[in-house]
């Protein structure tokens, strides 16, 4: 009697987990089989009125019949995955014969191009490349280059204050006077760095920008040391047929001070829409440095004197690549990186 319910259980448990299609299916089979109330666990339960002497044989085909739904059962949920992952595989089929996407890259930046290529020049002439914070002290961005509260200059430059005494640097000028302050004569440095000015944004301007600014320090400096190197500077950056010339100006912390000049190379001097016509274009500030900034720095201005000077990298990369509006060296378009 129980051999024969056992057997008829196994064949419908069989019947059914073929005819299964999917997860779901064979867990309702297993729950129908298996369950609480499932057909098997009635028949365990069934045990107790079997005879002693029959029990182990009961048994045995209990456990029997058991192991073979069991086996079907994960038979077939193995064909069940194996058959999902084909499925799978075949809708995420790759292509390994087609072109593989193009990544896109970065650029180096112009100004990252021209910075370079500027401490170059100059670390060949024995310069140092110094840097400093741009978060600054007024007295060092100030009155260390004798700009004192008072002064016109001051006002002119519309600076981004954070407090009285703190600001962000409009210059990196402050470079060099921590650099007297911190070592001895000779000094030769180089001092590039990101600058802040309140400017409204145009083809030319910007409120944060980036300043080259270099000094040397030495005893019998004259103004032929600072116009040969600057001389050397321009012939390296823009060629050996490029003409200098040096006009009067005045910076507080220099004295003389001058703008210099360069022939446009563009039209070889001639005159262009480059140069408006001028045959020249504006490129940088310098002068002697000031005797009052020597001493302010703890140098005896009796017996070292220097120059400065400062230019504008943008300037540089606008002039040196042609590019006529500054905003396009902030926009970060890979179309106008990818030039140079």
């Amino acid at each position: 009697m129980v051999k024969e319910k056992l057997e008829e259980i196994r064949q419908k448990a069989i019947a059914s987990i073929e005819e299964a299609n999917d997860a779901d299916s064979l867990n309702d089979i297993r729950v129908k089989v298996f369950g609480k109330k499932g057909e098997f666990t009635q028949v365990q339960k069934g045990m107790k009125d079997v005879a002693p002497e029959d029990r182990p044989k009961v048994g045995a085909m209990i456990n029997e019949a058991r192991a073979a739904i069991e086996e079907k059962m994960t038979e077939a949920r193995e064909k069940m995955q194996q058959k999902a992952l084909e499925e799978r595989l075949k809708r995420e089929t790759i292509d390994v014969t087609l072109p593989a996407k193009k990544n896109k890259i970065g650029h180096r930046h112009p100004n990252t191009i021209a910075l370079e290529e500027v401490e170059k020049i100059f670390i060949g002439m024995g310069f140092d490349v110094v840097e400093g914070p741009e978060i600054e002290k007024d007295y060092y961005n100030f009155e260390a280059l004798n700009i004192p509260a008072n002064h016109p200059a001051k006002d002119e430059q519309d600076t981004f204050y954070i407090n009285k005494d703190i600001l962000l640097r409009t210059q990196t000028s402050p470079v060099q006077v921590r650099q007297m302050e911190a070592k001895k004569p000779p000094i030769r440095m180089i001092a590039p760095g990101r600058v802040f000015r309140a400017d409204e944004v145009d083809a030319t301007h910007s409120p944060s920008f980036h300043q080259i600014e270099g000094m040397v320090i030495d005893k019998g400096i004259t103004f032929s040391d600072l116009k040969g190197t600057l001389e050397m500077f321009v012939h390296k950056l823009f060629g050996e047929d490029t003409r200098v010339k040096f006009r009067p100006h005045h910076f507080p912390f220099t004295e003389p001070s001058a703008e210099m000049d360069v022939s446009c190379f563009k039209c070889g001097g001639k005159g262009c829409r480059f140069c408006k016509g001028e045959g020249w274009i504006e490129i940088l500030g310098c002068g002697m440095v000031h005797p009052k900034v020597l001493r302010m720095s703890g140098i005896d201005p009796d017996v070292y004197s220097g120059f400065a000077f400062g230019v504008g990298l943008e300037r540089i990369a606008l002039l040196k690549y042609e590019i006529d509006d500054m905003r396009l060296l902030y926009e970060n378009d890979i179309r106008f990186l990818s030039q140079f």
